[in-house]
């Protein structure tokens, strides 16, 4: 059967579908991991605890719809992918899932008694929830950058030979923390918008501040190290994008400095890191002069910015292999067949303008600051 986009054209579209399916979950569901690893340091008193929970309580299980999205599109539309990150990274996800379980637990539990040390430690479960995922993905995106040490065999099965201390090197904790500054940033931005003014909200201007300034100053120094260190993979062979799935028949060579080559062929990608620098000045100026618009604009451009730079840099790479560049899967060989993508975009196209419209309405109607006062006279609320 012809279809009506050859095979090159819909690797693309879902090659730039999954950017936008990880975007949308570092925008929903970040800012509520960036509330969680705030909610220490921005709440005192149990009535403000309490307060700054229900900012997400009503949105963080809808928020998680992109994450699970993006779990079901990487194994239907790049099985290789799937295959090698999940069993790689298979005690770094245990520890994101375990945290993430963590959430829901306590949201439900936190507020069934009243004793203090009960609620101090659902406390800690939902700052281990927001803290432990934001920097374990930035550790797992340090570690493709660099290679994830693995190999593929004549019959196409995976082997991986790193270990879950092996994943924390100096570049990939410095990812991790850009991470968590970049969802802590998020998170302080949100706050402003949803907290009733007063003292937690400038609690949370002033740690949004701090990492404001360390979300410029790490994605700088991942810069550097991109462009200078160790770093990079390049596809020395011809290419063949409308071929069979077989990462073997793609010849790559580790090569530093090569994330930078998209930069100089496609001059129009530098929009990307470009986002990444103003979105997080933006928020940085949006926090001073107490705009909460403009400071979570700006926290989610510089969020946007950020992703799409390591995905622009690397294209088309999607996980390159450390101990084996022959086995790098790209998005030219790991995809599934021609006839899945064309079908999967069909389904695509139906749902996901529905979920979208759904999220935009469901947070209209719950759009409004989380008070104090609320808290005293409803009591189904966290």
């Amino acid at each position: 059967m012809e279809l009506p986009l050859d095979f090159a054209t819909l690797r693309l579209i879902w090659w730039a579908l999954m950017g936008v399916l990880l975007i949308g979950f570092t925008l929903t569901d970040g800012f509520d991991l960036g509330v969680g690893a705030l909610l220490p340091f921005v709440a005192k008193t149990d009535e403000e605890r309490r307060m700054v929970i229900n900012t997400v309580g009503a949105t963080w299980e809808g928020n998680q719809v992109w994450f699970v999205l993006g779990g079901g599109a990487i194994f239907a539309a790049w099985p290789f992918v799937y295959a090698v990150s999940f069993s790689g990274f298979y005690l770094a996800m245990y520890l994101v899932l375990s945290a993430l379980i963590l959430r829901p637990v306590a949201f439900k539990y936190r507020s069934k008694r009243p004793q203090a040390a009960w609620r101090r430690f659902w406390d800690g479960c939902l700052f281990i929830s927001g803290f432990v995922p934001a920097l374990v993905f930035g550790v797992a995106v340090g570690n493709v950058l660099i290679g994830v040490p693995f190999r593929l065999d004549s019959d196409l099965r995976a082997f991986y030979e790193g270990t879950l201390l092996g994943l924390f090197t100096p570049f990939s904790l410095l990812c991790g923390l850009l991470s968590v500054s970049m969802l802590v940033l998020h998170g302080a931005a949100w706050l402003g918008l949803k907290a009733e003014r007063g003292p937690v909200a400038d609690r949370a201007r002033a740690i949004g501040t701090v990492a404001a300034v360390l979300s410029l100053a790490l994605f700088a120094a991942g810069g550097l190290v991109a462009a200078y260190g160790d770093l990079g993979f390049r596809i020395t062979g011809a290419l063949d994008v409308n071929g069979v799935s077989n990462p073997l028949r793609t010849e790559v060579q580790a090569a530093p400095g090569a994330w930078l080559d998209n930069y100089g062929r496609y001059p129009w990608m530098m929009l990307a890191p470009v986002l990444g620098f103003l979105g997080a000045a933006a928020a940085l100026l949006g926090l001073w002069r107490r705009s909460e618009p403009l400071a979570f604009g700006g926290s989610s451009l510089s969020a946007l910015g950020i992703i799409a730079t390591v995905g622009l840099s690397m294209f088309p790479f999607i996980l390159p292999s450390s101990i084996d560049a022959q086995s790098s899967l790209t998005v030219w060989n790991a995809s599934s067949s021609h006839l899945t993508l064309f079908v999967m975009l069909i389904v695509t196209a139906i749902f996901l303008p529905l979920i979208l419209i759904y999220t935009a309405w469901v947070y209209r109607v719950l759009w409004g600051r989380s008070t104090t006062a609320a808290l005293r006279t409803n009591p189904d609320l966290y």
